[in-house]
């Protein structure tokens, strides 16, 4: 509770507005592109964005480009940053602000979905955050990841947003109980996390680790006589 606490003083409606576009942009591109970002509260910042958007303090059409953008180029930096130092990133010891075992959990997340991870992942916290880095390290060709980046970025922030600037046209009195709508946001984002908290608890699924899953190219080979196959 006192974590969601202390979101919810960070989002509120006054920060939201006198931050202003540059501070959201900020946001968004950090908790894409930088893997200290994982905390960062995007989903409930854009929904709330949305909200105040349709009360008239900000413009949707600006809010939608430019976080689209942000967002974008977030995810592209995430991706050099695996292509190009991926593995002296998996050997870094575990810090208040990065924990290896969320690599290995984006791996898990993107061995079961492929190139679409970078889309799927948009709308599941921290997976988000290093999702665009693991596939640098699994060598994903840049123009296939280039289609998935601006798709999935533009597709979540446009869902969230537009999702608060509906509630902010339809439901009376929405922004008065921002925060109640906030804690639904960041209720219903945390369902993935809650589910694999479960099945690791009571089906306990094997996770690779990232730096033997990156030296076998991401792939297990089906047989000591074949190679493994091409990243999807």
């Amino acid at each position: 509770m006192e974590f969601i606490k202390e979101l919810l003083s960070h989002i509120s409606a006054e920060n939201v507005v006198r931050g202003g576009y540059i501070i959201m942009a900020i946001i968004v591109f950090a908790e894409t592109g930088l893997l200290a970002g994982f905390f960062l509260p995007g989903d409930s910042m854009l929904v709330t964005a949305g909200v105040f958007a349709a009360r008239g303090d900000l413009n949707i059409y600006t809010l939608i480009a430019l976080l689209t953008v942000c967002a974008i180029i977030g995810d592209a930096v995430g991706y050099a940053i695996g292509r190009q130092a991926g593995k002296a990133l998996f050997s870094r010891p575990d810090s208040r602000f990065f924990k290896k075992k969320y690599l290995d959990e984006t791996h898990a997340f993107y061995e079961r979905h492929g190139g679409k991870t970078i889309i799927f992942a948009r709308f599941v916290p921290i997976v988000r955050t290093f999702a665009p880095t693991i596939a640098g390290v699994a060598a994903m060709p840049y123009s296939r990841f280039v289609i998935f980046n601006v798709f999935g970025g533009f597709f979540w922030v446009f869902s969230m947003t537009m999702l608060g600037y509906l509630l902010g046209s339809f439901v009376p009195d929405i922004d008065k109980n921002i925060d109640k709508v906030i804690i639904v946001i960041i209720l219903i984002s945390i369902l993935p996390i809650v589910w694999k908290a479960v099945q690791e608890r009571f089906f306990k699924p094997k996770v690779v680790p990232v730096v033997e899953a990156s030296n076998q190219n991401f792939e297990q080979p089906k047989s000591a006589a074949e190679p493994p196959e091409q990243v999807r």
